[in-house]
């Protein structure tokens, strides 16, 4: 069983970096989920995939998992790139796409 120790992304729903500080180590599923025929839920046997535990830093999910022989893989966090674009951009005489009205 592989756990992965990752940086979560910024959801979607939200517009700050909230719960994004944090790394996280996932274990892999081990099982395919299966559909319940009754009432058609998806479930799985292995219980190693309601785990999940937040560190502060990367490091001390690495030592974490090497103290507990846990096999672990890292993915690297990407930081999202915002562009520096000013007001004063939207009426530039140069600029890519004239201005309609």
């Amino acid at each position: 069983m592989v756990a992965r120790i990752y940086r979560p992304a910024k959801t979607a729903m939200q517009s700050g970096k909230g719960k994004t500080h944090q790394w996280v180590l996932d274990f892999e599923p081990e099982q395919p989920r299966s559909i319940e025929p009754l009432m058609g839920y998806t479930s799985s046997s292995d219980m190693k995939q309601q785990i999940r535990l937040r560190f502060e830093t990367k490091d001390e999910a690495i030592s974490y998992a090497k103290r507990n022989g846990i096999p672990f893989r890292v993915e690297e966090a990407q930081d999202r790139r915002i562009p520096k674009i000013a007001y004063s951009d939207n009426f530039k005489y140069d600029r890519y796409m004239p201005w309609t009205h």
